[in-house]
């Protein structure tokens, strides 16, 4: 019976009925039981002032006692007088006020049956009604119509199985609100991957073409094409295992290994990865601050996160140029913040450069705009934190993981 309002109402109703019903009826059987007394008595007392009249040595003890009795003697009187003492009344008034009386019962029985089906079919009516509304409703939402709108605050069962539909439809409409935008954004995606893969792709094509149509090419020039189609190649096989590593983390299929490491050896590996790229351009990496801290992660993605860091900031340097490392830690958290003095990030570009495929007005010719991406979310996915400031001159990139211990898990 738990929220079934409506049904407790409509018993409520019925039980309400009912005791007036009874009430009413036993007040009418109290007035036919009076008024047949009444009659009764006032003949009775005619008769036996009649009788004692005629008969003075009758007492009117003896009387009582006669009409008390249930013993009759010889043939009825009143059956001489085609009276059946079994079925018929003497009193005509009584016949006439017990016609009256049942026509009245009657009646008022009719009027509680009608009552009560009134009430129900009242109630089944409302239910229908409601039934019929939720069955709308239902069928809009299959329209994929998700902008209804219940107002009913009654809390009975289908005011809250209505309450239940209009959540699940808010529900559908949030997801196909997301299905619509990780079509948009699946579909801008593949448009990038094609776009990042067609110049190498294209680049490909037209060397081997040329390899093919000119057998006898100079040894070197074809030395300086093998390695130029190797180049575009690595840079295939660089996007396609950055886009598997974005797919991983995007699908939540990452199990982050999580272990207390230094810092220290998190910045030396990832600085080993970009050694080859400062040498090139004699960019010179500093370290300040604490050299004991201690950060619980997954050392193996972190390390991927801050050499993507690191490889943007080299890119963003000049030749001769250095990058500034520095680690601090509070009881709220470890920040590690990467910052190279070269000629800085455009504003607008500092809105987009998380962003996937984006690449700045000032970046290199072979970025693809993905490993900022990808460092975000594998920082994001491991407890962290990464932002990008403009310095005078240069940028920094601020990455801050907050305190946990070893054995938590993001």
């Amino acid at each position: 019976m738990k929220n079934k309002i409506e049904l407790k109402r409509c018993l409520f109703y019925i039980g309400v009925i009912s005791i007036c019903f009874l009430i009413l009826t036993a007040g009418i059987q109290f007035l036919e039981y009076r008024s047949y007394n009444r009659q009764y008595n006032y003949k009775m007392e005619a008769i036996l002032q009649k009788v004692q009249e005629a008969y003075p040595d009758v007492t009117g003890e003896e009387m009582i006692l006669l009409m008390n009795s249930s013993e009759i003697e010889g043939q009825s009187f009143l059956e001489k007088y085609g009276i059946d003492l079994e079925k018929d009344t003497a009193l005509m008034q009584n016949q006439k006020h017990f016609q009256i009386y049942l026509t009245v019962n009657i009646g008022m029985l009719a009027l509680f049956a009608g009552t009560v089906i009134g009430v129900f079919l009242r109630y089944n009516q409302k239910k229908d009604k409601e039934l019929e509304e939720i069955t709308r409703y239902i069928e809009e939402i299959n329209q994929k119509n998700y902008h209804l709108k219940i107002d009913d605050m009654s809390e009975d069962e289908l005011s809250i199985l209505k309450t239940e539909i209009y959540k699940t439809t808010v529900m559908l409409k949030e997801t196909a609100e997301q299905s619509v935008k990780d079509k948009e954004k699946l579909k801008q995606l593949l448009s990038d991957i094609s776009h990042q893969l067609k110049t190498p792709l294209t680049s490909i094509m037209v060397i081997l073409d040329n390899l093919t149509d000119d057998p006898d090419m100079d040894v070197k020039v074809r030395a300086d094409f093998i390695r130029d189609v190797k180049r575009e190649i690595v840079n295939i096989n660089f996007l396609v295992q950055v886009l598997l590593k974005l797919s991983k983390l995007d699908a939540d299929t990452v199990v982050f290994l999580r272990e207390e490491i230094p810092v220290k050896k998190l910045i030396d590996h990832a600085v080993q990865n970009v050694s080859v790229l400062c040498d090139l351009k004699n960019v010179k990496i500093e370290r300040r601050g604490r050299e004991d801290v201690m950060l619980v992660c997954d050392f193996r993605w972190q390390a991927e996160a801050f050499t993507n860091i690191l490889k943007n900031c080299v890119e963003y340097s000049t030749e001769n140029d250095r990058i500034l490392i520095t680690t601090e830690k509070n009881a709220v958290y470890t920040r590690i913040s990467i910052r190279d003095f070269g000629p800085g990030i455009d504003e607008e570009d500092r809105k987009h450069i998380f962003e996937r495929f984006y690449r700045g007005k000032n970046a290199a010719a072979e970025s693809v705009g993905i490993g900022l991406a990808l460092a975000k979310a594998i920082i994001k996915s491991d407890n962290g934190a990464v932002s990008v400031e403009p310095e005078e001159p240069g940028t920094r990139f601020d990455v801050k993981y907050f305190t946990t211990t070893a054995g938590e898990r993001s």
